[in-house]
């Protein structure tokens, strides 16, 4: 079963610095339909113009994810943590017991585009911690990279996640296509960046996003050039 959700359903605000959409109820925009999906809770669509961002704010045990399609986006917070974000990297802050932090459009010139991702952790009052790493163009072009994943000891590139999930990225031209093997009682979340695909035979296009359980195996085919999809696999 697939359960579509339309980009421009989504909630939207445009703050002049800042035009956001909301895939699940965030801030002033609420619908108990659209809570969040298994323990993915928040998923943002950001555009941040320059020399604005978002001033110093406090979380709390919430698994925090930041991926940079376009621009730069700079981090500071309490653990002395101080970056710069920039496309083809990603970054996972693990708010657990306190952490305050601020992002900001790291250029004076040029807008950043992002997607902001939330997790529930695993539990609560885990130690705050800040990861970031850089995940190569060619490892996410016509297959499926592993971005976050509580694995990520093993040695294979992704931040780690305190949660039973897993993130991957690809990138897919016309025609490419990945598959991915849902283990019982597993889920997913498909959420497109950029461009369009087809998946299970369901069209997606930028922005929209998709609640998928019940499926075995789903196959994610490009319907157009450079079209960056993340994939969501979900306890």
């Amino acid at each position: 079963m697939i359960q579509i959700r339309p980009a421009g359903e989504r909630g939207h605000a445009n703050y002049g610095w800042l035009d956001t959409y909301h895939t699940f109820s965030f801030s002033d925009y609420y619908d108990p339909r659209f809570m969040g999906f298994r323990s993915l809770r928040v998923i943002n669509e950001d555009r941040v113009q320059p020399g604005y961002g978002f001033p110093t704010h406090p979380h709390r045990d919430m698994e925090i994810i930041t991926y940079v399609l376009e621009g730069s986006l700079e981090h500071k917070d309490s653990m002395g943590t101080g970056s710069v974000i920039q496309p083809g990297e990603v970054q996972k802050m693990s708010a657990g017991t306190g952490v305050r932090h601020s992002e900001f459009n790291h250029s004076k010139t040029e807008p950043v585009h992002l997607y902001q991702i939330w997790l529930l952790p695993e539990r609560e009052g885990i130690r705050p911690m800040y990861e970031q790493k850089a995940i190569p163009a060619e490892e996410k072009r016509g297959k499926l990279r592993v971005v976050a994943s509580p694995k990520s000891s093993n040695g294979n590139g992704a931040v780690k996640l305190y949660q039973d999930a897993e993130i991957f990225a690809t990138e897919l031209g016309a025609g490419q296509s990945v598959e991915h093997e849902l283990g019982a009682e597993r889920y997913a979340w498909i959420q497109v960046l950029r461009g369009a695909v087809n998946v299970n035979g369901k069209e997606l296009r930028a922005g929209d996003g998709a609640a998928i359980a019940e499926e075995a195996q789903l196959r994610i085919t490009g319907a157009g050039e450079n079209s960056e999809v993340l994939l969501f696999d979900l306890a």
